[in-house]
């Protein structure tokens, strides 16, 4: 499994930019999000940027990869305490939100639900 890392632009080169995030620099290839400048955040995967982010969405996936790091080293915080990394499992969501993330359409009343 690869996981995005948000990363912040420090400089620039042709196709490339030399960017830092969560305690490492690395330089990344950026094609598929054409021309960055400095304090631009992008999404990392490897040596990739992947997309584009704003502020609330770099402070959203960080959240989220601390709780995984918690997760990983048996300590899970509170989630009142991490509001913006709280997430459930999908062996927890409802039929109805499975249906909705997987793009099937919800049942009509008619039809059997068991």
């Amino acid at each position: 499994m690869c996981i995005g890392i948000p990363m912040q632009v420090i400089e620039t080169a042709p196709g490339h930019a030399l960017c830092a995030g969560r305690g490492e620099s690395r330089r990344v290839r950026t094609a598929l999000v054409g021309d960055v400048a400095p304090g631009d955040w992008l999404l990392v995967f490897i040596d990739s940027a992947q997309e584009r982010l704003d502020a609330l969405r770099v402070h959203e996936i960080n959240a989220t990869l601390d709780l995984l790091q918690s997760a990983m080293d048996g300590d899970l915080p509170d989630p009142q305490e991490h509001p913006l990394a709280a997430f459930e499992l999908p062996s927890r969501w409802t039929t109805e939100q499975l249906r909705a993330l997987s793009g099937a359409s919800l049942p009509r009343p008619s039809e059997s639900t068991s």
